[in-house]
């Protein structure tokens, strides 16, 4: 082990080498996905698929890590960004950078251990979990909204939902139904533009990291644990979400096992 990753050996002999080795693809790079970024390549990650088609405007500097005054006035990249903050840190990594829709270059995805989502939409999570199903990735999704109470003060809300091949997926915990998924629809793209704030950001992308470097290094020795977990922001907390703890499938019924592989179409 070097000396540079001394002071998290209680990870084990062989976490440095996995994680120079773990392919990672993260879909946005804003608020969350900006602090994912860092953060992995802090621990020594040093494999990134990144995908973000947007620039760096003003309002992005209360939270988009990585990012300068001189980035907003320059309109920069925030996939530049990205992968100035990964060789700052990881001179040696591999940085794809897709300023562009997923869907527009997925083959890249493919090669992932794992897949990070931080998008707005419930549309855009369903997108990438149905991906992550059927190449067998691990996927970890974090969303966080801010609504108003019943007694017109702000409400922080946010999850952390951790989506493995054979597990439940987000349907079967609730995190996505087609209620939500229709009346998004019917907004018509009003949905984006949702509140973020760095704190915020910040815990659901440490906690997911936390999850992802837990599932590649065990270093919990932990059975199970959580697939879903709720951050509380007006009372500072993150305890394992309130759907996850209700009767959930053993088995998925959403993404059958022969469902897997790129699909082949055929004329009929």
């Amino acid at each position: 082990m070097s000396e540079r990753s001394s002071r998290q050996s209680f990870l084990g002999e062989q976490f440095e080498q996995a994680a120079a080795e773990c392919i990672v693809g993260i879909v946005g790079l804003g608020g969350g996905g900006s602090h994912i970024v860092q953060q992995l390549a802090h621990i020594g990650f040093q494999n990134f698929i990144l995908y973000d088609g947007d620039v760096v405007e003003e309002s992005n500097l209360t939270r988009l890590v990585g990012a300068t005054n001189a980035d907003a006035l320059a309109a920069t990249k925030k996939i530049d960004v990205a992968k100035r903050l990964i060789l700052g840190l990881q001179p040696g990594a591999s940085v794809t950078a897709n300023d562009c829709r997923w869907q527009s270059s997925a083959e890249a995805l493919m090669g992932c251990h794992f897949i990070f989502g931080c998008v707005d939409t419930f549309s855009g999570r369903s997108e990438l979990e149905a991906f992550a199903r059927r190449y067998l990735i691990s996927y970890i999704d974090i969303g966080m909204d801010v609504t108003i109470g019943t007694d017109g003060r702000p409400v922080m809300g946010g999850q952390v939902t951790v989506s493995l091949p054979g597990q439940p997926c987000m349907r079967c915990l609730g995190i996505l139904t087609e209620k939500r998924l229709s009346e998004e629809a019917l907004a018509y793209g009003d949905v984006g533009g949702r509140p973020q704030v760095v704190w915020a950001n910040g815990i659901l992308a440490s906690t997911a990291v936390g999850r992802a470097v837990d599932l590649l290094s065990d270093w919990t020795g932990r059975d199970t644990a959580p697939l879903c977990l709720s951050f509380d922001g007006n009372r500072e907390e993150v305890k394992p979400h309130w759907m996850g703890r209700n009767r959930i499938p053993v088995i998925c019924d959403h993404y059958p096992a022969d469902q897997v592989g790129t699909p082949i179409f055929t004329n009929l």
